[in-house]
């Protein structure tokens, strides 16, 4: 039996006004699928307090400021430098900043002497280790952490991280910071200088490694570094419950080429947190966690520490609960 000839219906306008609306519809569910048109990145401003000139936070902050303008274009971010963690928590703890990168000795030793705001302070991400740095000249006849006895000592700002680990580290050694050595407050941008033109005698630095600071110095002027992995047994016994947070770690031997001489350096490491309050926004939170963990790569390029952070391993934010914006974070990619 043939077929009838095909003969297309005829294109009336109700029935072009129909197809265009269909088309319009498919269009707009493509486009909704797509892009979050419904969704806003969070807006407003937020202050966040980096750490001393030079070191690892401020590079660490100045990148990622980069990248949350990137991401969350609606945010304006101010970036303030600081003595180091203990300036740090005090800061975001009594709402003089937003968001900041502490060791997690000094939030702990803050929560365990009851500051302002402690019960307020929130983790959202576990980042990188800092590793504890006595550098003395290669000529040095200190060999231990105890040789230090009398000597002019650079020990960091008052609020910085770095006095509070060298004053318990001393303390293991016993050598008391006020009686034994003479102390000198300097932060990493001065202590080079002054290591190089004698003005004092060794300086202990905490920080990611490596430290730019650091690495320049043993590059231009011969250095070495005390091992101090050894004191850690005693630096647990001691009475301050924040030791728990410091463990046993290893500077590989690429570290610092010039100044390690082919060696590694045993000594001590304790996390760094990405920290805020409960008073900061669920959405906000999340979206700068994700920044942080999405951009690793990018800021380890320039920031080797950076490479360090690991998702697996971000949500552990001990001493601090986690925020319940990052909570969501790591809940959206959880496998």
């Amino acid at each position: 039996m043939p077929q009838a000839p095909f003969r297309p219906f005829p294109l009336t306008r109700r029935r072009a006004l129909t197809g265009a609306a269909s088309a319009l519809v498919v269009f707009g569910l493509l486009l909704w699928w797509l892009l979050p048109l419904g969704q806003k990145s969070p807006s407003g401003e937020v202050t966040f307090s980096t750490g001393a000139k030079n070191g690892v936070y401020v590079r660490y902050g100045n990148l990622l400021d980069d990248e949350l303008a990137h991401d969350l274009p609606r945010l304006d971010v101010t970036l303030k430098e600081s003595e180091g963690s203990w300036d740090n928590v005090t800061r975001v703890a009594t709402g003089q900043a937003d968001f900041t990168i502490a060791a997690a000795d000094a939030v702990a030793k803050y929560q365990e002497e009851h500051k302002a705001g402690a019960d307020r302070l929130r983790g959202c991400a576990r980042l990188y280790d800092d590793y504890m740095q006595l550098v003395v000249p290669r000529d040095s006849s200190v060999d231990k952490v105890a040789d230090l006895k009398g000597m002019k000592v650079a020990v960091g700002g008052p609020r910085s991280g770095v006095r509070l680990i060298a004053e318990k580290v001393l303390a293991a050694a016993d050598l008391d910071i006020h009686k034994d050595v003479v102390p000198v407050d300097l932060g990493i941008s001065d202590m080079a200088d002054a290591l190089k033109s004698g003005r004092i005698d060794a300086f202990f630095w905490s920080g990611g490694l490596p430290t730019n600071n650091v690495k320049t110095l043993s590059e231009h002027f011969p250095v070495r570094l005390v091992e101090m992995g050894s004191l850690l047994d005693r630096l647990r016994k001691m009475s301050d419950p924040s030791a728990r947070y410091y463990r046993a770690a290893v500077m590989p031997a690429d570290t610092y080429p010039d100044a390690q001489q082919g060696k590694a350096v045993s000594t001590l490491a304790v996390a760094n947190l990405l920290i805020t309050t409960d008073r900061t926004a669920p959405a906000l939170t999340e979206a700068v966690t994700r920044t942080v963990i999405d951009s690793r790569d990018s800021i380890g390029n320039a920031v080797h520490a950076a490479q360090l952070v690991d998702l697996r391993t971000a949500v552990y934010t001990d001493p601090l609960a986690l925020h319940e914006g990052a909570r969501r974070y790591y809940r959206s990619v959880k496998p």
